[in-house]
């Protein structure tokens, strides 16, 4: 069983110990990916959202695929009070290929302007 571990450049060096993404057979799973570093850093929780899938797309265009291959994601989120403007910002981006997902209300992130942390698998 091979599994192949990527840093992908347009994500920046990852500060922890951990791998952008592993892809495993046809599947690669991406480690949680945030806003931070991003015009979107301290924006609302939609701005983060979008931010973060122009991220998760960026790896899959340069696995060879897109957003309509995600599998799963899940979210982890500070606050529910605004779940309308991530869910219409969500619906936005899957268009018609919606994945399983599940949403976890957290104390926080790593950083107290984050909002938003999305972990992905797509099928590749």
């Amino acid at each position: 069983m091979t599994l192949k571990r990527i840093n992908h450049s347009e994500l920046g060096e990852p500060a922890g110990p951990y791998v952008h993404a592993v892809k495993h057979r046809d599947t690669l799973y991406l480690s949680g990916l945030t806003a931070y570093g991003t015009e979107a850093y301290k924006a609302s929780i939609g701005h983060q959202a979008s931010a973060i899938f122009r991220q998760i797309e960026a790896v899959a265009n340069a696995e060879g695929c897109g957003l309509e291959q995600l599998i799963k994601v899940t979210i982890f989120v500070t606050e529910l009070e605004n779940l309308g403007e991530l869910r219409k910002t969500l619906f936005a981006v899957y268009g018609a290929h919606l994945p399983a997902s599940s949403l976890v209300k957290v104390d926080s992130l790593f950083d107290p302007e984050l909002l938003i942390e999305v972990e992905a698998t797509l099928a590749i």
